[in-house]
């Protein structure tokens, strides 16, 4: 418990998958993959974690049939409940390109953030019409914009000028990035912010992912040594 990671990111992946094998429609699975939310949803909080990011719909996903990306946008808005959130004290908050979405999902986004702003126990982020390469071409367009305003000097630009403009700038970077459903990628998903995370990669179909599946995975994060460029005995002395 004393080494449990701040932030978690999760690529929840194997909805499809699991509704195939069960010879029912991929939008079951979708479903299913929201209760699966909520179970890990509570496991964090009771563990401690403060930050959980979900990658739940990418800027690649658009191209999905349109009846599936109508169904999954229907379920964005039938699962943004308070009630998941008010019970675990989580805040929500959202990352992505919201002006892709429709407006009553927008909506129902922002007023979801209005209602659970004002809660400590951890803060829930949902990556939703979002991919990293779309995230860092919005930075630099911020960059150069500053830059031609006299704000900024493209010569002086730190990698914290970039961090400071990305979607996640009000969060730290993870510490264990989770993908489930057996994949071993990371799709486009927080490649700035990954840069030092751990990476656990499961078979597990997300809407069979849980608590024990989480504290699995938070198992194999403790077993390892997060050296950051230091050597092996750096690391030790620094934790003497």
């Amino acid at each position: 418990m004393k080494r449990i990671p701040r932030h978690i990111a999760i690529i929840m992946d194997g909805n499809g998958r699991w509704a195939a094998e069960r010879d029912r429609e991929r939008s079951y699975g979708h479903q299913a993959g929201v209760e699966a939310v909520r179970r890990v949803t509570s496991e964090c909080v009771r563990l401690g974690v403060e930050y959980l990011t979900l990658y739940t719909f990418s800027t690649e996903n658009w191209n999905r049939p349109a009846d599936e990306v109508a169904a999954l946008m229907g379920l964005v808005l039938s699962s943004l409940e308070d009630e998941i959130f008010m019970r675990n004290n989580v805040r929500f908050r959202v990352i992505g390109d919201m002006g892709r979405l429709p407006e009553d999902v927008q909506a129902k986004l922002r007023l979801t953030e209005e209602h659970t702003a004002a809660n400590t126990a951890m803060t829930m982020v949902v990556a939703l019409s979002y991919s990293a390469r779309w995230e860092l071409a919005q930075a630099a367009r911020k960059l150069a914009a500053d830059a031609r305003e006299g704000l900024l000097d493209p010569a002086a630009i730190t990698a914290a000028d970039i961090a400071a403009r990305l979607e996640t700038s009000f969060m730290p970077d993870p510490d264990l990035l989770i993908r489930t459903g057996g994949e071993l990628r990371i799709s486009n998903f927080l490649l700035w912010q990954i840069a030092y995370s751990e990476l656990y990669f499961c078979d597990t179909y997300w809407p069979d992912f849980d608590g024990q599946a989480l504290c699995e995975a938070i198992a194999s994060y403790q077993g390892r040594q997060r050296r950051f460029g230091k050597t092996e005995a750096q690391v030790e002395q620094d934790e003497q």
